[in-house]
């Protein structure tokens, strides 16, 4: 190990973490889809040299992450009026694909800024969407402070806030709160109790009161840093409030960030698929009965590549279809357009599910016992797969798929859905 290396700071740590400081210039602005997937592609190749390195020694992707926003993948969908790209879904989920295939971790700590900034063209006023998207454009990261580890369910917020002035005051614990770590500014879910009305807080990261536990101890999705937050009396501007109402009407919202999660476990199914390819090549021994000089004229092997490469493809091609199904939605948001989206999302993620598990399960079985030693580090790729598709249970999916089928029911609204 490198002093480099020594020096690096790493996920789970009691040591002191100072909040990541804002871009010094403005990232760069991405045009087209083109350029957007042009783009992905070359930094997943960065991404994925020392992906397995990070992994094992839990450190913090800091310069990959600065790398990834200042890019300007992070504002490809803020919309054209805005100054920003407005790619299509589609390009969306293969942009998230291809660096999730590099690195699943950075994939995902991008989730639920893109998540926002969706979130922000439903239910910003104008004034926030040109402050907001200005600031994604300039290269601001947004963490998340949702979901809370004791609420009765992910939906449940027991975070409040008061109104003081000009200003919120909020309290609260939360927890899964991927991206805040190493974000510039922490948008909080909140309830007013006195309405019942929730609210997206677009706090500063290093507001007093504010204090991001770098706590995330999962086998799994280990960079992503997703750990918890204190929020004690944090005071954020009422003009960074934006109503979560989304999922009060027909929208997008939810097939948006399912898409997202979708693309980072097909990412992983690749990197699973090419991992064992290439040592399968190189080396794996072939088994005794086979007769075969070499393990890749395997026909078991061979039989078995070509399964989960042409499940790979469906899930890919599930994943294109539902972005176009959520661009649909979002130029014509009619109750059957989203129900459209979502159902069509929903099929992607049971999809990339199920390719992401089997294939990093596979790659055992098909590189042999040597690819298990701790020196290549392939388990983390099931570990990625296991830990990242538990976001939302594909058991309901099938549920509602069916349920929608059968009986006409149309799919909930909300985020994991």
């Amino acid at each position: 190990m490198t002093t480099a290396t020594l020096d690096r700071p790493r996920v789970n740590s009691s040591e002191p973490f100072v909040p990541r400081p804002r871009p010094a210039q403005p990232a760069h602005v991405i045009r087209s889809d083109a350029e957007a997937v042009a783009v992905a592609r070359r930094l997943a190749a960065e991404f994925g040299a020392e992906s397995a390195l990070r992994d094992r020694d839990g450190l913090l992707p800091l310069a990959e992450l600065d790398a990834y926003s200042q890019s300007g993948l992070w504002g490809i969908t803020v919309p054209k009026a805005h100054g920003g790209a407005g790619v299509s879904f589609a390009t969306l989920a293969e942009v998230i694909r291809i660096v999730a295939e590099g690195d699943s971790s950075i994939a995902q700590i991008t989730q639920n800024h893109l998540a926002l900034v969706g979130h922000i063209d439903l239910d910003g006023t104008p004034a926030q969407k040109e402050e907001l998207f200005g600031l994604v454009l300039q290269g601001i990261r947004f963490g998340n402070a949702f979901s809370e580890k004791h609420s009765k369910n992910v939906a449940a917020f027991e975070t409040t806030l008061v109104f003081e002035g000009d200003d919120a005051v909020i309290d609260g614990q939360k927890f899964y709160t991927t991206g805040a770590l190493l974000s510039h500014i922490v948008p909080i879910v909140a309830v007013d109790p006195i309405e019942g009305k929730g609210y997206l807080a677009f706090a500063e990261r290093d507001a007093p009161g504010l204090t991001v536990h770098n706590d995330w101890s999962s086998f799994g999705q280990r960079t992503t840093a997703s750990g918890s937050i204190q929020i004690a009396g944090v005071r954020v501007p009422r003009s960074r409030l934006v109503p979560v109402a989304a999922f009060d009407r027909p929208t997008a919202a939810g097939a948006i960030s399912q898409i997202i999660q979708a693309a980072i476990d097909a990412g992983i199914a690749a990197a699973a698929i090419a991992e064992t390819v290439a040592f399968v090549q190189t080396r794996s021994r072939p088994w005794i009965d086979s007769g075969k000089d070499t393990a890749a004229e395997d026909p078991f092997t061979i039989s078995a590549i070509g399964d989960l490469t042409l499940r790979l493809h469906a899930a890919e091609a599930l994943l294109e279809r539902a972005g176009r199904a959520i661009d649909r939605a979002l130029a014509d948001p009619a109750e059957e357009a989203v129900n459209a989206a979502t159902l069509a999302t929903a099929e992607a993620k049971v999809l990339t599910t199920e390719v992401a598990i089997s294939a990093s399960n596979k790659l055992f079985e098909l590189a042999g016992t040597r690819s298990t030693l701790a020196e290549h580090n392939l388990d983390r790729h099931w570990r990625n797969a296991r830990v990242h598709t538990l976001h939302d249970p594909v058991r309901w999916k099938y549920y509602h798929l069916g349920n929608y089928r059968l009986n006409g029911v149309h799919l909930p609204r909300h985020a994991w859905s």
